[in-house]
């Protein structure tokens, strides 16, 4: 297939992309470079350097490249910013979005994998969280994402438009090569975060909560390796059919707190990796973990990193 990677320059973006490329499929990335790295393309497609809000050289890009599918993963992701620049968030993600699906429909391309996000699922009090989890987003950035993911449901229902939206839990490791891994800046991400600390390049990591009710008083999440959200994204945009949608979790369905996190960091580095506690923050649940089973079942999804410290 010929696919058409929006935010292809991103950290997972661009996973995906070089995934995609070493199994044999045509790619091309697409991506202004506010949050993307032009050295995470190199090497594996060419780089259409511009905005999606741009809908002129969207619809250009799409003309002259003829892709089979969409990847759309460009978006504004963080949290505390989506709190603080709500507008930015709602343009970039809603209106970006829009831009996307408008150049689709009048560049005749029928198949959309959307990234999507677990934090739609807002603070759920369930154990584990299936596709059936009621979303009550609790912040800013992810009620984009749910707004987003209704868009796409409407788009279908009147353009015939085929997808696959991809809730996908934290996302974190590296490519196995050593040669592409995360670099955000700023970092907002945990294991990264842990091992600055092993690196000298922080002295010591706040822990915000140990009082969640959970084992050890710190919050747990899913972390699913950037190497299988990269496998999950091609089995479904192989499967993805014009007039057709589902919606599936990525997440490998086992847990780790934040100190199972810290405690793995140390083992792995070797580093005595010191702490200090700080206060809950404001919108953090307690546990956010995948229910995996429909992408293994109707996909033949198979993750490959599974615990923690292959991660780290």
């Amino acid at each position: 297939m010929r696919i058409l990677i929006t935010g292809g320059a991103g950290y997972v973006g661009s996973a995906c992309l070089r995934h995609l490329a070493e199994t044999g499929h045509g790619v091309l990335a697409y991506d202004n470079l506010r949050e993307g790295h032009r050295g995470a393309v190199a090497g594996s497609c060419e780089l259409v350097e511009a905005d999606i809000l741009d809908g002129d050289t969207l619809r250009k890009t799409m003309r002259d490249f003829g892709p089979d599918a969409v990847m759309h993963f460009a978006a504004a992701t963080y949290v505390g910013e989506s709190v603080e620049k709500p507008e930015y968030h709602y343009r970039n993600n809603i209106g970006g979005t829009q831009s996307v699906l408008d150049a689709m429909r009048d560049c005749d391309v029928a198949r959309l994998v959307f990234s999507s996000t677990c934090a739609t699922y807002g603070l759920a009090t369930d154990e584990f969280l299936s596709e059936e989890t009621p979303q009550v987003p609790a912040s800013p950035y992810a009620r984009t994402k749910l707004a987003v993911e209704w868009m796409i449901r409407d788009f279908s229902h009147a353009h015939g438009l085929g997808f696959t939206i991809l809730r996908y839990f934290n996302a974190s490791g590296a490519s196995p090569d050593g040669r592409h891994g995360e670099d955000h800046r700023p970092e907002t991400h945990l294991v990264p975060l842990v091992l600055q600390v092993a690196l000298g390049q922080r002295e010591e990591l706040a822990i915000f909560g140990t009082d969640y009710p959970t084992a050890d008083g710190t919050c747990i999440r899913d972390y699913v390796h950037t190497s299988d959200l990269a496998s999950a994204h091609r089995l479904a945009v192989e499967a993805t059919e014009p007039g057709r949608g589902d919606v599936f979790n990525i997440g490998t369905g086992n847990g780790a707190s934040v100190m199972e996190i810290i405690e793995a960091c140390r083992k792995v580095s070797g580093h005595a990796i010191p702490t200090r506690n700080e206060a809950r923050r404001a919108g953090d649940p307690p546990r956010l973990v995948a229910v995996p089973a429909k992408i293994k079942r109707e996909l033949g999804w198979d993750p490959q990193y599974t615990a923690i410290e292959q991660v780290v």
